[in-house]
């Protein structure tokens, strides 16, 4: 009888803690890239090469006005003092003009670029955050910091608690199928730099 009442009490107390372990809070802390994520998947990579296409031919055509620039500068500096004054001044005039030009356009197109990039990764994050949501309840996390994030307070985490690619291969799971870009492209493509106009002194 005695043998059978622990029986009872044991196999009590082992559903207790069952359910407890089952009710117990999450305490688990993961690490994430979250812009790495994004433009991981295949969602994000389809994005990332529609924005780089649409922005490469200004990209290129800013390109060319910059090598026109230098070769420019590099005219007037080649011609030192056996250029006419007048023909100097007027080629000092043209250098002054295109990069004037060349710099507000350059700063039009990088924000522009960057305003694209972050409705990008806007409308993909939400989808995103959907995905981080589910993952971290069915896996038991309490926490998932962004480490991509310089404000997040992480001086260390470990690899093994970074979820960055667990979160990629699960969204890319449930998101509806699209074909991939031929390679990832990063956000962030920088066009190209201002140009700094020549000095030059009049006699």
């Amino acid at each position: 009888m005695k043998s059978q009442k622990f029986q009872v009490v044991a196999l009590g107390l082992a559903a207790a803690l069952g359910a407890l372990a089952q009710s117990a809070a999450p305490t688990k802390v993961g690490v994430i890239q979250i812009q790495g994520a994004i433009v991981g998947t295949k969602d994000g990579q389809v994005a990332a090469k529609a924005l780089e296409d649409r922005f490469s031919p200004r990209r290129r055509e800013l390109e060319k006005r910059q090598a026109e620039i230098r070769s420019l500068q590099e005219q007037l500096q080649k011609g030192g003092n056996t250029m006419a004054q007048a023909a100097k001044d007027d080629l000092v005039r043209q250098i002054d003009g295109k990069t004037k030009a060349f710099n507000r356009d350059a700063e039009d197109a990088q924000a522009e670029l960057e305003q694209e990039q972050q409705k990008m990764l806007g409308d993909l994050g939400q989808k995103m955050m959907v995905v981080i949501d589910k993952y971290a309840k069915d896996n038991g996390f309490a926490v998932i910091l962004d480490v991509s994030n310089p404000q997040t307070p992480v001086l260390y985490a470990s690899n093994t608690v970074d979820i960055t690619k667990d979160i990629i291969d699960l969204y890319d799971k449930n998101a509806p199928t699209m074909p991939a870009a031929t390679k990832p492209i990063a956000p962030g493509t920088p066009a190209p730099k201002p140009v700094t106009p020549p000095i030059t002194k009049k006699p």
